[in-house]
């Protein structure tokens, strides 16, 4: 290494021990460069730094501070002392946000209340009437509140997705030979209920026509009766044929009681029905 390279490097180690001293020693930084000293023209507004020791979600969360803090009995609250403390805190906060502060003054009138109620002398029917402690809805105000907030920090202290661990996702590339799936007999039977399920629904009714003649059955019925005396009605209606076939039988008996050829009797009501040949005399 030579004579100048030498004096380079040395020079280097001192500059950055120099930046060393100076960051350590420096009370800022402005634009990259350290500074020293304050400045003497240095103006800070009153409002450019503000300091918020204890953050609080409500009247109620305030006042359960304050009494935690101090180790007072919650059952047996210094009413004094406590709504002291709380009052100073108002006054801090109207300082700052005013719209903030009408909640918490509505707390402050209620500890007001229940103070002055403590301390004024009650007459004999007034403590027949207001035997209860004047802090008792108070408490039992702080009491569910507390509740409320331990359940709240529980809940909070579950690991959540996105805050406390994150689901992995894992990418399973396919392959590309198609599997198909396995079969079973009970599979297709299924299958094939449900195919003919679906056929009987658009089934189609056919109607087809048939001649059928009144003349033929009013020969037919003339040539039953001929070889016996009676027959029952309903032995000569052949059913087998369908309902068209019954009609038409029945209007050719119709039309042969109405030309007198036949006759239909009764012995008595709801008796049986009897069709015979009309009587023709010699």
């Amino acid at each position: 290494m030579s004579a100048a390279d030498a004096a380079e490097l040395a020079a280097a180690v001192e500059s950055s021990a120099e930046a060393v001293v100076a960051d350590s020693a420096a009370l800022a930084r402005l634009y990259g460069e350290p500074m020293l000293k304050m400045p003497t023209d240095l103006y800070i507004p009153p409002d450019a730094l503000e300091i918020f020791l204890e953050a609080f979600e409500g009247p109620l969360d305030l006042l359960l501070y304050l009494i935690r803090k101090q180790n007072f009995n919650i059952l047996d609250i210094p009413m004094a002392q406590v709504t002291l403390q709380y009052l100073k805190y108002v006054d801090q906060i109207r300082l700052s946000n005013l719209e903030l502060a009408a909640e918490y003054l509505l707390m402050a009138a209620m500890l007001i209340e229940i103070k002055s109620r403590m301390l004024l002398p009650q007459r004999h029917s007034e403590v027949e009437l207001e035997a209860g402690d004047p802090r008792a809805e108070l408490v039992r105000r702080l009491l569910d509140y507390e509740q409320i907030k331990l359940a709240a920090y529980d809940l909070n202290a579950v690991p959540q997705v996105g805050r406390d661990f994150v689901r992995t996702q894992v990418h399973i590339e396919q392959s590309l030979v198609q599997s198909w799936p396995d079969v079973e007999p009970a599979d297709l039977q299924a299958a094939w209920k449900d195919l003919m399920k679906r056929a009987k629904l658009v089934q189609h009714h056919k109607i087809s026509r048939e001649e059928l003649s009144v003349r033929e059955h009013m020969t037919s019925i003339l040539r039953r009766l001929q070889s016996k005396r009676f027959i029952e009605f309903a032995e000569l209606f052949d059913v087998s044929g369908g309902p068209p076939v019954v009609v038409v039988n029945f209007v050719a008996m119709l039309e042969l009681a109405k030309e007198t050829l036949i006759e239909i009797t009764q012995a008595e009501p709801f008796a049986p029905i009897y069709v015979r040949l009309a009587y023709s005399p010699a």
